[in-house]
């Protein structure tokens, strides 16, 4: 409606009724006319994009109208357009544009929805392509397409790379950008990537400026960009300029916080590969001292977790779908099944086999090894030689930002899990009477004997215990690993080393260790590489165990036998 006429309406009306009332039955309609209008523009770009398809001289005003929608999905049109997969046709002296999706399958262009066609529609199509002109139109259109996309994260990467490009051409949108963009995080990427973008399209105050920007946010993109810029200052012989020294005072400041970020991240790394060996090695730290048996199958109780959590998930996918909402429980549920299916094969294992190795180490190191390769050669025959596909749970997916360092929930999960596992653990020792029994008989399996303690009951247990949160950590190890017949062979070498520097039967020593070896092994391996890092790992194990053969904790027994 024209203005002039809507004003002149409001005047009549405003003599004619309560001006209080008009007021507030306007502020009323305008906030529901944008509401309408909003939802209209969000759901209407196919339509836009429909005109601009069929339109014939007009299509610079179709762009223009684009340029206020975000969706990705213009982007996938447009490469369909260009590609030559889109057509179109005379319906009830209508034109329609369609998009061939595969040969038997269209979509209206106009509202996205499926359509079905006959014979002659299909023989009076023609296949339509954007020209040179609407090409040109389109590209900055698509190149900046990301910055009006909902995702915040994918408004933050597409303002990087249009930073990165360093073309001036992508200058005005960005700052178009920013003076909209209501998201802080959003909101530094604009400006860290303005800032690189000058570098190279700036005058000299501008460059200067964006210079020390960069060293305010500590820009690791721009790292190399000012290298380059402070690189040229020094060719030309201007090392005393003010650019120049801004230039040191960025690359300092963007080095030292890098160092800081490698620091926390092999930190954090250390801390998640030391929760897993935790988890692992807490099992094979119980038996151990318990018992005396060298189980060289406990790495086949970690697979056992992994290929449990395997089939749960497939439960899962066959009756809810991967893309449910139940789908993402799979995993919480596979831990204690992980935990009850290996506790039920240790049981029976040590029953028919283990308990009858007690006190010879060598013969258990042999019979264990060997039900190593047997149970290796059973997943194989079961699952296959390939590993199997384990996904993760859509809500362990991502990473948690803190200080521009990402933790992944992955790892953040599996450490919470570490901590529950040592809590129930210290719980199940200290607390009940089968922890009493199991630490009376770790200290003199002949004195608990004779004072009345079922040594035979409380072997079984324990053996079960140590198989079942084996299994647990083959079953967080699935989220961050493969699931294969040797997954755990990987593990047990470390396991082993955990146990005998924790000092043997000592649950503290055991996590202490696990941490620490882990910590060594990730602070190594980028400077030596990762198998350097490991062997460097193993010999500073071979000179603590020369000053301390007993471990972190040496265990001090009255036993006659020592």
């Amino acid at each position: 409606m024209d203005p002039a006429l809507v004003a002149f309406l409001m005047r009549i009306i405003s003599r004619t009724f309560n001006t209080k009332l008009l007021t507030g039955i306007l502020l009323i309609q305008c906030a529901l006319c944008h509401f309408v209008v909003g939802q209209v523009e969000s759901a209407n770009w196919h339509s836009v994009f429909h005109g601009l398809i069929l339109a014939d001289g007009d299509e610079e005003t179709f762009v223009k109208d684009l340029e206020v929608f975000g969706d990705p999905g213009i982007s996938d049109l447009y490469e369909a357009w260009r590609t030559g997969d889109v057509y179109s046709f005379e319906q009830d002296r209508e034109k329609i544009a369609l998009r061939q999706m595969s040969s038997s399958s269209w979509i209206k262009i106009s509202t996205g929805e499926a359509i079905e066609l006959s014979s002659s529609d299909l023989e009076s199509m023609s296949k339509l392509r954007a020209s040179r002109g609407v090409r040109r139109m389109m590209k900055s259109l698509i190149d900046t397409l990301g910055l009006k996309a909902e995702d915040p994260i994918v408004r933050q990467e597409s303002a990087m790379k249009l930073g990165l490009s360093q073309n001036s051409e992508f200058l005005p949108a960005l700052r178009s950008r920013l003076e909209i963009e209501t998201n802080k995080n959003v909101q530094t990427s604009i400006h860290e990537a303005l800032a690189i973008s000058l570098l190279a399209n700036g005058s000299p105050e501008e460059i200067l400026q964006s210079v020390e920007t960069l060293g305010d946010l500590k820009s690791v993109p721009g790292r190399d960009f000012v290298q380059k810029l402070y690189d040229t200052e020094i060719e030309s012989d201007r090392s005393e300029s003010a650019l120049s020294q801004a230039s040191i005072n960025t690359i300092s400041k963007i080095e030292a916080y890098i160092g800081r970020v490698e620091f926390i991240g092999n930190f954090f790394r250390g801390l998640s590969l030391g929760s897993v060996l935790l988890i692992v090695s807490f099992g094979l730290a119980i038996t151990f001292g318990l018992m005396g048996i060298i189980n060289m199958a406990h790495g086949e109780f970690v697979a056992i977790g992994g290929y449990t959590t395997y089939l749960v998930q497939t439960w899962f996918i066959s009756i809810w779908g991967i893309d449910s909402y139940a789908f993402g429980w799979y995993f919480v549920i596979s831990l204690p099944i992980s935990f009850a299916v290996a506790a039920v094969i240790g049981l029976g294992l040590e029953k028919s086999v283990i308990r009858f190795l007690y006190r010879r180490p060598l013969e258990s190191l042999l019979c264990t090894w060997g039900l190593s390769m047997i149970m290796q050669q059973g997943f194989r025959l079961i699952f296959g030689a390939a590993n199997v596909q384990v996904n993760n749970p859509a809500w362990l997916l991502g990473n948690l930002s803190v200080g521009g360092f990402n933790m992944s929930y992955t790892r953040l999960f599996i450490m919470a899990i570490a901590v529950v596992v040592v809590i129930l653990t210290w719980l199940l020792l200290r607390k009940t009477n089968l922890g009493l029994h199991i630490r009376a008989v770790m200290q003199n399996r002949d004195m608990a004997s004779s004072l009345g303690i079922p040594v035979n009951k409380v072997n079984s247990m324990t053996f079960a215990l140590g198989c079942g949160l084996a299994a647990v950590g083959g079953s967080v190890l699935s989220q961050i690993g493969n699931v294969g017949p040797s997954m755990g062979q990987a593990y047990i070498v470390d396991c082993f080393m955990v146990v005998v520097i924790g000092s043997v039967g000592n649950l503290l020593g055991a996590g202490i260790s696990a941490m620490g070896i882990g910590s060594i092994d990730q602070f190594l391996q980028p400077s030596l590489g990762p198998v350097m890092g490991k062997i460097t790992v193993f010999f500073l194990i071979i000179i603590f165990l020369q000053w301390r053969p007993g471990g972190l904790f040496p265990t001090r027994s009255r036993s006659l036998e020592d």
